[in-house]
């Protein structure tokens, strides 16, 4: 999981503040990031269908979260998606 050193990491790279932690690209750095940490489980555990329940509702979060940024402002979009490596 995500430690607080990390997190902090995270903000400071993508909200450019410490205390910018509620714009759409620092919330979608977290979410990716928490989704990188869970991927590992769930390959090795095929059948935690109740967990994968919880990792696709994390999806939906950041998918919602890029929808937003998108319809907002393009230029960001494209730019967040390149630096974390997503395929849009």
């Amino acid at each position: 999981m995500l430690t607080t050193a990390k997190t902090a990491e995270i903000v400071n790279k993508f909200g450019g503040a410490s205390k910018n932690t509620g714009s759409a690209e620092v919330q979608v750095a977290l979410i990716t990031e928490k989704i990188k940490a869970l991927a590992p489980h769930f390959e090795k555990n095929k059948k935690d269908h109740s967990g994968m329940r919880g990792l696709m509702k994390i999806i939906g979060q950041r998918r919602a979260l890029l929808k937003h940024l998108k319809a907002t402002d393009d230029a960001r979009y494209t730019k967040l998606i390149g630096e974390l490596g997503l395929r849009k």
